[in-house]
């Protein structure tokens, strides 16, 4: 059988182009934000007191929100990033944005926002990461209901900001399996330390919550995080002696306990056990007896 070939004419050749145009759309779909997730994120800017030129950049880019400055869109036109770090924005942060039901990750750092944290980002059944670190948010982080499912959250930073008020108890990390980092440092949080923290999540590698105004011991618990690589709680009210427990996270690089009121005597066969540590920083507490030859 002889092979098939077009007749070379301009309506055939007008043809061709016309399937090729039809094939490479119908394999590239474009798509653009829905209506709701538009209004989502206008309501965010109109909760802004100053935006830095933001909104007069997003009228720039048409009515796609996909097109807009710091706003990332997946295939289906779902917005699943928002990176807004360093804009020189000011105002509060509403709820809104815990209506974008595809948000995989929330960058609002290195700002001037203030108010407080909205339980919807929280809470949010997709939001993965969560930075909201150095800006000016305040008064209590909301606790979780223990009624709330299990959450994707595995990045939580709200370092840096003016948030009072006890820490949120075991009932908000219970939801929080998902977690591998936690970064509350450098605000000002009272009661104690969550004991519980690696009993829910198996993942957690990282705990930063120097800075602030915690009391009590420091948790036993906190030697179930078999994946824990580094914990800095310095600079608080911390009392007691280091729990045997805690050396039973032997995957710790760096253990910081500065600035407390610990005491009681270092155990060299204890800190042998975390082969893996690379800093230790227990400067300025209350401890006695001799530094142990085997560090």
């Amino acid at each position: 059988m002889q092979p098939f070939h077009f007749p070379h004419t301009k309506c055939s050749r007008k043809l061709i182009f016309f399937a090729l145009v039809m094939l490479i759309s119908l394999a590239s779909p474009t798509s653009s934000c829905t209506k709701k997730e538009k209004g989502s994120l206008l309501q965010f800017l109109s909760g802004l007191s100053s935006d830095g030129g933001l909104a007069t950049s997003w009228k720039q880019n048409g009515a796609d929100c996909c097109e807009w400055e710091g706003v990332t869109c997946g295939e289906d036109g779902a917005v699943t990033d928002v990176s807004l770090d360093l804009k020189g924005l000011e105002g509060r942060i509403t709820p809104s944005l815990g209506n974008l039901a595809g948000l995989l990750r929330l960058n609002l750092s290195h700002n001037s926002l203030s108010g407080g944290l909205p339980l919807e980002l929280v809470s949010s059944g997709s939001i993965i990461v969560l930075d909201v670190s150095f800006n000016r948010l305040s008064a209590d982080v909301q606790e979780l209901p223990s009624s709330t499912p299990s959450r994707p959250l595995q990045v939580l930073n709200i370092s840096s900001n003016l948030f009072t008020g006890r820490f949120p108890s075991s009932t908000t990390w219970e939801v929080m399996d998902n977690l591998v980092v936690l970064n509350a440092s450098n605000n000002s949080f009272t009661g104690q330390i969550p004991d519980n923290f690696c009993s829910i999540s198996s993942l957690l590698a990282v705990v930063e919550l120097c800075y602030n105004q915690f009391t009590g011991i420091i948790p036993p618990g906190l030697g179930n995080c078999s994946m824990l690589r580094v914990l800095k709680a310095g600079h608080n009210n911390l009392r007691g002696t280091l729990p045997n427990e805690l050396f039973d996270a032997s995957l710790l690089e760096y253990l910081s306990l500065p600035d407390n009121v610990l005491d009681g005597e270092l155990d060299g066969a204890q800190i042998m056990k975390l082969s893996n540590l690379v800093t230790l920083d227990l400067g300025r507490n209350g401890f006695s007896g001799k530094i142990p030859d085997s560090i």
